[in-house]
C-alpha cells in the first residue's frame, strides 16, 4: 500500500435481506482513502458486506437457501435486485454444492428420462426410499457406464426399474451381470390404452362431425378402468362399444391385458395368461395392438421379471413431473440448475425410512 490520506466520506448502499416482505438497504457512511502516489481511492472495509455485490452477507446466504426453492424471478422481486445477480449466486452456490455432493448406489435402482433444456436427461432414483439419487446430462449408454463405474462395490444393487430403452439394459448387463431389470409395469400397460387411442381415432372417418366430437368428449370413459366407472360412464362406454364392435374388442381386450398383471401371481402364470390373451386379439384390432404385442415378445423376460420382483418405476415417473412443473414455473432453467433445485432441496434427498425388501409374490 502506498501513502493513503483520508479523502472524504461517501454513503454507499448495500442490499440486505428483506424484513416482512419489504425491500431492505442499508446505507452506510464509509471513508475514502486516496493514495497520494498513484492517485487512486478506495473505500473503508467493512465487516458482513460483499464489497463486489453491493451486498450483504446474510442477503447471499437468504439467496442460497430460498434460490432453490423459489423461481429466481420471484427472489429478485422479493429481495429487490436484478435476476441476474440471483443467477450468479445461485451458480456459485451450485458449483459448491456439486463438490460435495456424494450419490450413492441404492438396493433398487430406478432408471428413466426427462428433457431439460431442450436435451434428454437419465433421472436415477431409489425406488425402495423414493429418493432422487441423480440427475445426468444425457441418457446415452455411455453416460450412465461411467456413473455406475463411479461405484467400485456394486453388491448392493439388488435390482433395477426402468422403460424399454435398449441402452440402460446394455449398461446394467455389462456393469452389473445377474442384477434383475424389472420393466416398468405402467409403460407396457400403457400401449394397451395407446391401442384403444388407434381404434378410436380410426373409427373419425366412419362418423359424421356431431358424433366425432362426442367422440372425442367421452374418450375418458374408454381409458378408465371398467370397475372405476360410474353408471353414468358405464353407460356411455356402453353404447359406444356396442355401436362400434372394434372399440368395444379393443376395450375387452385392453382390461383383459390389466387382468394378466391383476391375476398372475408368477412369471409362469403371466406368461400363460398373456399366450391366452393374445389368442383373443382378434384380427380387426391387432394391428392397434401391434406395438404391445411386439413389445412383450422382445422384453419378455424383462417383463416377467415384474412377478417375481413387483417394483414398479412410479416415484421417478412422478420425479419427472415434477421437474417438468419446475422447469416451467421457472420459464427454463439450465440443467445445472434445475439438477441443484431437485437434489439440493432441503427435504428432497433426505433419507426416508427404508421400505420392507421386495419379495417374490406367491400364487
Amino acid at each position: 500500500m502506498g501513502k493513503l490520506y483520508r479523502h472524504g466520506p461517501k454513503v454507499v448502499t448495500y442490499r440486505d435481506s428483506p424484513i416482512r416482505g419489504a425491500h431492505v438497504q442499508l446505507a452506510a457512511k464509509v471513508q475514502r482513502y486516496k493514495c497520494r502516489e498513484c492517485g487512486g481511492t478506495s473505500l473503508q472495509p467493512l465487516g458482513g458486506v460483499e464489497v463486489d455485490r453491493r451486498m450483504t452477507k446474510r442477503c447471499v446466504e437468504f439467496i442460497k437457501t430460498q434460490c432453490m426453492r423459489d423461481t429466481f424471478t420471484r427472489l429478485s422481486q422479493h429481495i429487490g435486485c436484478d435476476e441476474k445477480t440471483i443467477r450468479n449466486i445461485a451458480n456459485d452456490y451450485v458449483e459448491h454444492m456439486n463438490t460435495q455432493f456424494r450419490p450413492y448406489l441404492p438396493n433398487w435402482l430406478g432408471i428413466d428420462e426427462t428433457k431439460i433444456a431442450g436435451d434428454m436427461r437419465c433421472v436415477l432414483t431409489d425406488v425402495g426410499r423414493n429418493v432422487p439419487i441423480d440427475i445426468l446430462p444425457s441418457r446415452d449408454q455411455d453416460t450412465l457406464a461411467r456413473w455406475l463405474a463411479a461405484f467400485p462395490d456394486r453388491s448392493t444393487l439388488l435390482g433395477v426399474a426402468t422403460d424399454m430403452w435398449r441402452p440402460y439394459l446394455n449398461v446394467v448387463n455389462m456393469m452389473a451381470p445377474g442384477v434383475p431389470v424389472v420393466i416398468d409395469k405402467f409403460h407396457v400397460v400403457r400401449m394397451a390404452n395407446d391401442a384403444v387411442e388407434k381404434v378410436r381415432k380410426s373409427l373419425r372417418e366412419q362418423l359424421t362431425p356431431k358424433q366425432r366430437r362426442g367422440l372425442m368428449h367421452d374418450r375418458f370413459v374408454l381409458l378408465k378402468r371398467e370397475r372405476d366407472l360410474n353408471d353414468k360412464e358405464a353407460l356411455l362406454l356402453d353404447g359406444w362399444t356396442k355401436n362400434y364392435p372394434e372399440l368395444g374388442a379393443a376395450y375387452r381386450l385392453k382390461e383383459g391385458f390389466y387382468a394378466v398383471y391383476e391375476g398372475s401371481g408368477s412369471p409362469e402364470a403371466a406368461l400363460a395368461a398373456y399366450a391366452a390373451w393374445n389368442k383373443a386379439v382378434v384380427p380387426e384390432v391387432r394391428d392397434a395392438f401391434g406395438d404391445l404385442i411386439r413389445a412383450f415378445t422382445n422384453w419378455q423376460p424383462f417383463i416377467l421379471n415384474y412377478f417375481e420382483h413387483p417394483v414398479t418405476n412410479a416415484y421417478t415417473e412422478s420425479l419427472n413431473s415434477l421437474i417438468r412443473v419446475m422447469n416451467r414455473l421457472g420459464r427454463g432453467y439450465s440443467f445445472e440448475a434445475l439438477r441443484a433445485k431437485i437434489l439440493f432441496t432441503e427435504g428432497i434427498h433426505s433419507r426416508k425410512q427404508a421400505r420392507p425388501k421386495f419379495e417374490r409374490k406367491r400364487a
